[in-house]
């Protein structure tokens, strides 16, 4: 049976709040099968029409199975091994969004969604309907500019978390909260140096252990894996946009030693600095 199918890749991970993977639609045949497979970011689907099961592997590891109807959608979490299945009375077709970023797993939680309840179910139909629109507009224009389709992955992640979020929300912590923006302040303003993760917490006037919970609570990575990630972003961005030597970018990030800053963007992007470079040129 022939079904409809539509995939893109977004072109540009250099957005650190909320950044996009890939997205798409399908229109699914009678039992399709996809899986079972882990993901690297955050996936969510929301089916259109039809139905079909979930089977996801929970904080536990043990595999829970869920029955989706049009309506409603899940999300799959990094490092979650699922399957999902289509029925076959009535399979479904769903539109998806891969999408990562430094406060997604905070909103995703203000929505009730984690490994151990991955099911959407709106509150609000205006909503819902509104959060469907902005994952159709994203794959339907997959040619406009990126900052164009990260604007959209905002209204839709505002509309995922209005229309699921329970009646009575928790109160954030009003500190954690403050200490976490201390944080991102410092890093923005030292990265370029020889900074630790002691060095942020101390600016937070927290121990490293505390702070190091408190931060991978909020952000979903450690101290030092965003530090990373955040030094080699701004790398990718002097590489592209200026014609400083990888030396001189590597000290700029925080790396004085070139071999070190190397090794480093190796690990992240799998070339180096210079192949990378002319791979993005132009």
């Amino acid at each position: 049976m022939m079904h409809d199918f539509i995939f893109s890749i977004f072109p540009n991970e250099n957005f650190v709040d909320l950044g996009l993977y890939q997205f798409g639609w399908e229109q699914c045949g009678p039992a399709q099968s996809f899986g079972p497979v882990a993901r690297n970011h955050y996936l969510f689907h929301y089916v259109i029409s039809g139905s079909g099961t979930l089977m996801a592997d929970d904080s536990k590891g043990n595999t829970q199975t869920y029955h989706i109807r049009s309506g409603q959608g899940f999300l799959i979490t990094p490092g979650q091994v699922t399957t999902y299945v289509s029925s076959k009375d009535l399979p479904w077709d769903y539109a998806w969004l891969e999408f990562d970023g430094l406060r997604v797993k905070e909103a995703l939680e203000i929505a009730g969604l984690t490994a151990d309840t991955p099911v959407y179910h709106a509150r609000l139909k205006d909503l819902r309907e509104e959060m469907m629109n902005e994952m159709l507009y994203i794959v339907h224009h997959r040619d406009a500019s990126p900052f164009h389709l990260i604007g959209h992955l905002y209204l839709f992640l505002d509309c995922l978390t209005r229309s699921a979020a329970p009646l009575q929300t928790p109160r954030r912590s009003k500190l954690r909260d403050f200490y976490i923006k201390e944080a991102f302040s410092f890093i923005e303003s030292n990265f370029q140096n020889d900074i630790s993760v002691e060095d942020i917490a101390a600016t937070c006037g927290l121990n490293r252990s505390y702070f190091g919970k408190i931060f991978r609570d909020a952000v979903g990575k450690s101290p030092q894996e965003f530090l990373l990630s955040y030094r080699m972003i701004k790398a990718t961005e002097l590489l592209k946009l200026t014609s400083l030597s990888v030396s001189d970018i590597g000290n700029a990030v925080g790396y004085p030693n070139a071999l070190h800053f190397s090794r480093a963007f190796k690990n992240v992007y799998g070339v180096s600095p210079r192949t990378w470079r002319n791979q993005n040129a132009g």
